[in-house]
């Protein structure tokens, strides 16, 4: 098993070796591979993702990623939406648990606004929406095959886009293929009704932009998205990265909270067929929590580091 780390920039540096730790606690034997990607590669050679790099995490089974901080560069292309095209990673994972709480959403991840079909003229700018067929049903599946059991929620402006109608009809058909009772909400109101009535949802499967708004929304039912991990995920690669972003604000200062980053080990440890590891994680996360140990975001004073040590202590 080769893992491919790679901290980025900001506190991705400070919360992926906290995660990386965990891994070689319960993989010693797994292959891992830092690769350099992100502004401070940017700084050095004007490229923020090189072939070499982008090479090594093809050949990678996983990648554990940290953070990226946006270069002053009006041409720049985002590396986390240029990785999920190159690596068709088609399917963002994004559990939302807490008390009373436990979502997933799983978002497009390769179409929609982030296409990178982008475009400037005198006194405008165009962004296309791509929505195609093949990727709806390939995302509306792939989130059915989770649904087993549980509601399962589409969420579309298909009263105002034609590609959301697309999307919705889609989803309706690989819904109903799977044997899944459904519903369908407009993603404004759904927006509204996650955050009022966290209980009633179960998987969520919507297009990319509308994902990325709600998943951060829904951050606020458990406490921030200093909790929040993710996955990407195709049928050759998956990566896994906190949904937060680098926080250049408090970069070195040691505070960040490494929860998301964690959690994002976890759901690699799942991904690679090991329950049990990704379970003990979400466990000494829990238990270190219920110790009282937080940090600034959450209301205590514990580091970035005391955290990562007493989670690697709760695992044993």
């Amino acid at each position: 098993m080769k893992v491919a780390v790679v901290p980025g920039d900001g506190i991705g540096k400070e919360v992926v070796p906290v995660a990386e730790a965990v891994l070689r606690r319960l993989h010693p034997e797994w292959d891992y591979v830092e690769v350099e990607i992100g502004y401070g590669r940017w700084k050095r050679c004007g490229e923020a993702l090189g072939a070499e790099e982008l090479q090594a995490l093809r050949e990678a089974d996983s990648v554990l990623f940290g953070a990226v901080t946006t270069p002053p560069d009006p041409n720049y292309q985002s590396v986390i939406v240029r990785l999920r095209k190159e690596l068709e990673l088609y399917a963002n994972v994004r559990p939302v648990q807490g008390a009373g709480v436990d979502i997933t959403i799983v978002r497009e991840n390769t179409e929609g606004l982030y296409s990178g079909i982008e475009w400037e003229l005198p006194g405008s700018a165009c962004t296309l929406r791509v929505v195609t067929e093949a990727g709806s049903r390939r995302i509306a599946r792939f989130a059915a095959a989770r649904a087993k059991g549980r509601r399962f929620t589409i969420g579309t402006k298909a009263n105002v886009l034609k590609s959301d109608a697309l999307f919705r009809r889609c989803a309706i058909e690989e819904a109903e293929a799977a044997g899944l009772e459904w519903e369908e909400k407009y993603i404004d109101a759904l927006c509204l009704g996650v955050l009022m009535h966290p209980a009633h949802y179960g998987v969520v499967v919507t297009t990319n932009i509308f994902g990325d708004i709600l998943s951060d929304a829904a951050g606020a039912l458990v406490g921030g998205l200093g909790l929040l991990p993710s996955a990407n995920i195709g049928d050759d690669h998956a990566l896994f990265e906190p949904v937060h972003g680098s926080a250049p604000d408090i970069e070195g200062k040691g505070i960040a909270n490494p929860v998301a980053a964690l959690r994002s080990a976890a759901m690699l440890l799942d991904h690679a067929g090991d329950a049990a590891g990704a379970a003990a994680v979400e466990a000494a996360v829990t238990a270190t929590l219920d110790t009282g140990m937080k940090t600034p975001d959450l209301g205590g004073s514990a580091t970035t580091a005391a955290f990562g040590e007493a989670v690697l202590g709760h695992l044993g």
